[in-house]
């Protein structure tokens, strides 16, 4: 069965045909970063605006790659939740045309769905039930996967994401957007022991995190420097950073997994890309014999591949919409 998948959450347009959720075909991806580094973020107006600039051309491209005609797809599926709504809106009503025109079935896909089906085109072998670790710019999420539709959030952040937290403190670094990939690679070269910062609890919800109270302590601590003339050692300061966001991820995950059973260990979302995530959770499941899966690179960030690998196994599970369908900005991956 072949899918055809559009994501447009943020600030990348992307289109992709995968087979059976697993094989991809074609993928195009159009980015913004260029446009939004200059404001240190994304800013949703002009996000809206590329995308409608961009969607025909990417969609176009995608189908030509493959050498396909929208007639040969089986279904078309599409990020409907959640994200910044005028980015959702473009992708969505884009694919509900491509629906109409067409007579295809309409897929709506939850974008942290879809990150983690990324893992399914990085691992063949892969296969539900697993715990998930779903890390990104604006989701910092512990995910029981019991199906490839069935899944029940464990543990959640209660204020700021780990990638929101990365990004913020690269910010006042003077590290240029998108701060996370910036900071990882400042990192490699700086003493994670140079400074030491809270490590937040959540009285009575053990999975949960809480990445505010780091997030001030690292600001206050480069700006009382900077006031006094005191030069910020930024590889040091990244370094710390990193290690400390990666110990409360990692310490809260593992606690899951020892609490409900799983061995089965998967990482999902942008900050799954993060070096140190990567190394550490390596080493705690090889100690722990425990497997461990993470996407290539190239799927960590937010692509259509994923929502069309996901989008198989959404259509396969009866999960359609009419031309009703509307964008939400924010909706609980367990639907």
């Amino acid at each position: 069965m072949v899918i055809f998948g559009i994501e447009s959450s943020c600030d990348e347009t992307a289109a992709s045909i995968v087979k059976d959720g697993r094989e991809v075909i074609s993928s195009v991806i159009a980015t913004q970063v260029a446009r939004h580094v200059e404001f240190g973020g994304v800013v949703p107006e002009i996000a809206g605006r590329m995308h409608c600039e961009a969607i025909s051309s990417v969609v176009r491209r995608t189908l030509d790659e493959a050498q396909m005609k929208i007639e040969e797809v089986d279904a078309i599926a599409v990020t409907a939740y959640p994200g910044l709504i005028g980015s959702l809106l473009v992708g969505v009503n884009f694919a509900k045309g491509m629906a109409m025109t067409s007579g295809k079935p309409l897929v709506p896909v939850h974008h942290l769905r879809g990150h983690i089906a990324s893992n399914y085109i990085s691992h063949h072998d892969l296969k539900p039930p697993f715990l998930c670790l779903v890390v990104s710019g604006g989701h910092s999420h512990i995910v029981e996967v019991k199906d490839y539709t069935d899944m029940r959030i464990i543990g959640r952040t209660r204020d700021d994401a780990a990638g929101e937290a990365f990004d913020k403190t690269a910010r006042t670094m003077g590290l240029p957007y998108p701060g996370g990939i910036h900071m990882d690679k400042l990192a490699e070269q700086g003493n994670p022991d140079a400074f030491t910062f809270p490590v937040p609890k959540v009285s009575g919800s053990p999975y949960d995190f809480s990445f505010s109270g780091l997030k001030t302590a690292v600001i206050n601590t480069i700006h009382n420097m900077q006031q006094k003339g005191i030069e910020v050692p930024t590889a040091d300061m990244a370094a710390s950073v990193r290690q400390s966001v990666v110990n409360i991820l990692t310490d809260r995950f593992m606690l899951a997994a020892r609490d409900t059973g799983y061995n089965k260990l998967v990482l999902a979302g942008g900050v799954s890309a993060n070096s140190l995530l990567r190394r550490r959770m390596s080493e705690i499941c090889a100690k722990n014999g425990c497997e461990l899966y993470y996407p290539e690179l190239k799927l960590c960030g937010d692509n259509a591949m994923m929502i069309a690998a996901q989008g198989y196994y959404e259509y396969l599970a009866g999960s359609t919409a009419d031309l009703s369908l509307n964008a939400r900005a924010e909706r609980s991956i367990e639907i």
